[in-house]
């Protein structure tokens, strides 16, 4: 398993938010540049980073300081957030980041995701976002009619190999992953697997590495000081031996 901390980004700075809630808006960091340091200090090999801006507007708005804090960081790097189109894409991943996060593109053009796994293969994951089981589009605004693990499969059958599950009424709450949600969708499709919401303590690590998920996305409970991303890194190290 690896644990992929987290950098969201609104306005140019780093920030969590609460169940998604553009509302509860809350800067954690001195600067982007300065938490992915500190994540590549504390032993991290993966960062996850999100552009809310993009989310929401449906475009990349951040783009070009994720690309730099990527860079700069050193450290291998999944982005989503306002990825709607090929260009968007390739714009990434031409500056040199690993995988992007195909969100609310999998819900309203599920053609596109078709497009981008043919052309890049494993650099395509896509992100299901889901409350009461019931994915979410659009920086979580938007309701959709489709079943979680019903759209995980539709990705599964189009040679989407990775998936990165939210579940939104436990993300930024501190109160622990959705386990059961998780450990259906394990068992359900063959993808790999990356939890995201709810990790709070090293219990929850542990739980996770439990039901084989692939990976883990660790945000506030770093920021806040609950989870010592060293001694989580190194517990997960010791668990993969």
């Amino acid at each position: 398993m690896i644990i992929l901390p987290a950098i969201d980004i609104k306005d140019g700075s780093c920030v969590r938010l609460f169940k998604g809630d553009y509302s509860t808006v809350e800067k954690v960091a001195e600067s982007p540049y300065i938490a992915a340091q500190r994540f590549a200090d504390a032993g991290a090999s993966w960062m996850h980073m999100v552009d809310l801006d993009g989310a929401k507007d449906a475009k990349l708005v951040n783009a070009e300081l994720i690309a730099d804090v990527a860079k700069s960081s050193g450290l291998s790097v999944e982005v989503g957030g306002g990825i709607r189109d090929m260009n968007a894409v390739e714009y990434y991943l031409s500056k040199g980041i690993d995988r992007v996060i195909l969100g609310s593109a999998a819900v309203k053009d599920p053609q596109f995701v078709v497009d981008a796994v043919k052309n890049y293969g494993d650099k395509i994951v896509v992100g299901i976002d889901a409350k009461d089981g019931m994915v979410r589009a659009e920086g979580w605004i938007d309701n959709s009619q489709i079943n979680y693990i019903e759209l995980a499969k539709r990705m599964e059958s189009v040679g989407v190999r990775t998936i990165v599950f939210t579940d939104i009424d436990q993300d930024g709450t501190l109160a622990g992953p959705n386990l059961k949600q998780l450990d259906d969708l394990v068992n359900q499709v063959s993808c790999n697997v990356i939890a995201s919401g709810g990790v709070a303590v090293i219990k929850d690590i542990v739980n996770l590495s439990d039901l084989n998920v692939y990976g883990t996305i660790c945000g506030k409970a770093i920021y806040s000081g609950s989870l010592d991303l060293r001694l989580a890194l190194e517990m997960v190290r010791n668990i993969n031996k």
